[in-house]
């Protein structure tokens, strides 16, 4: 089985009002398609910038970088938008959903870059929130809904292209505890039905629910293990 990610000796350098900066200073990981795996570190650690490669929204500055095996150094703006859409689903901490648009048609809303017709992309977007628990939700707008509902719209949005691999950075971060350990429970069904999930956090509760641990400072991974 072919591994999702595979990040060999990255780096990623930034040049701020001409002074190199190294958010990342030669890292590898690999991670597989059953994966779940949690990215932990202090701020500045480096692991957002990771997130980025991973997701394909960056590319490295060093080393080599395969996405659903395939070289990113290769790829034009085109193609690399391609690869997310079709490889990799995303979560963020603030949701990012559109303030005036349902449910629906926010989940609806990555199958345009298919070019799929209307129907089939509110047909699958149905499919997707009922997937994730919000079928009474579908037609109502992100400030008819709470923190936890919001997400899991979030979720079901990323999950509706049929990604192999679900970056989540600090998807509990703007939760009460129990919606999110509702949150998670939901990360981790998905999970054990063939997603993989990668975890970037800074709460170490959240980080010990994962299978493996990644722990990053100053650029790099400075231990790994399986929980």
């Amino acid at each position: 089985m072919t591994a999702a990610i595979v990040a060999t000796d990255v780096s990623r350098t930034y040049d701020l009002d001409g002074v190199s900066v190294s958010a990342l200073r030669g890292v590898s990981l690999t991670i597989e398609p059953t994966d779940y795996v949690a990215i932990v570190g202090t701020s500045g650690s480096g692991k957002s910038t990771l997130m980025h490669l991973l997701g394909g929204l960056d590319r490295p500055t060093g080393g080599t970088l395969l996405i659903g095996g395939r070289d990113v150094s290769g790829l034009d703006p085109g193609e690399m938008a391609k690869l997310r859409n079709e490889t990799i689903g995303f979560v963020f901490q603030s949701f990012h959903l559109l303030a005036r648009t349902t449910a629906r048609d926010n989940v609806a809303l990555p199958l345009v870059y298919r070019g799929l017709g209307r129907r089939e992309r509110r047909r699958r977007a149905t499919e997707m929130l009922e997937r994730v628990g919000l079928a009474h939700r579908v037609d109502h707008r992100p400030n008819q809904m709470s923190g936890g509902e919001q997400q899991r719209v979030a979720i079901a949005r990323a999950l509706v292209t049929g990604p192999s691999v679900l970056l989540a950075d600090e998807p509990t971060g703007n939760l009460d505890s129990a919606t999110g350990q509702s949150v998670l429970a939901l990360l981790e069904s998905l999970n054990s039905e063939g997603v993989a999930v990668v975890l970037v956090t800074h709460d170490r509760e959240v980080a010990a629910r994962a299978h493996r641990q990644i722990v990053m400072r100053d650029g790099l991974i400075v231990s790994e293990a399986a929980v």
